[in-house]
C-alpha cells in the first residue's frame, strides 16, 4: 500500500490517502475482506468517495490492511458506505451473519432479551461508535474530526411531537 506522508499518526490518517490505483496488500489474509475485496472490485470502487463524508473503500478496509488478525476487517464510515460499496459490504455481512442476499432485517429493541457477554479472553483491537440522527441526515463516525461531533451535538433537534 502506498501512502502519502501526512505528518499525523494513525490508520485513518494514513489510509485515507491510499493511492487509489494500487490494490492494497491485505495482511489479514484469512479475513472476510481478503475474500471479498478482489482486484476487480477494487478497480471499480477504490477511487470512489461517499457523498456524505468522502469515505473511501481504503478507509473502510484499513484495519484488515494494517493488522494480520482481523476476522471481518471492514467498517462503514457513513450510511453511504453500505450503498456505494455494496459489492463488498453485502457479501461480507451475509457471510458473517449467515444470511441470504434476500434476508430482511427486523429490529427488536427489547434489551431484556439480550443475554451473555463478550468472552473476556478475546482480544479487542477496535471498537466502533456511530452517532446517527433519527432523520438519518447527520452521521458521525470514528473518521470524523472532533469538530464534526461538536457540530452534531449543537445541532440536535428536539424530539418530534407525537
Amino acid at each position: 500500500v502506498s501512502t502519502q506522508s501526512t505528518g499525523s499518526s494513525g490508520i485513518n490518517a494514513e489510509y485515507g490517502r491510499i493511492r487509489m490505483s494500487a490494490f492494497p496488500t491485505i495482511k489479514s489474509t484469512h479475513s472476510l475482506v481478503a475474500k471479498h475485496v478482489t482486484k476487480e472490485k477494487w478497480d471499480k470502487l477504490g477511487a470512489h468517495k461517499t457523498a456524505t463524508s468522502g469515505f473511501t473503500l481504503g478507509q473502510a478496509i484499513a484495519c484488515a490492511v494494517e493488522f494480520d488478525n482481523q476476522h471481518c476487517g471492514i467498517y462503514a464510515g457513513d450510511w453511504d458506505s453500505y450503498k456505494d460499496f455494496a459489492a463488498v459490504f453485502d457479501p461480507i455481512i451475509q457471510e458473517y451473519h449467515g444470511i441470504s442476499a434476500d434476508a430482511k432485517h427486523t429490529s427488536d429493541m427489547d434489551f431484556s432479551k439480550i443475554s451473555g457477554n463478550v468472552n473476556p479472553a478475546a482480544p479487542v483491537h477496535s471498537t466502533e461508535f456511530e452517532l446517527v440522527d433519527l432523520s438519518m441526515d447527520l452521521v458521525s463516525h470514528p473518521e470524523s474530526p472532533r469538530s464534526r461531533g461538536l457540530e452534531l451535538g449543537s445541532s440536535s433537534r428536539p424530539p418530534a411531537a407525537t
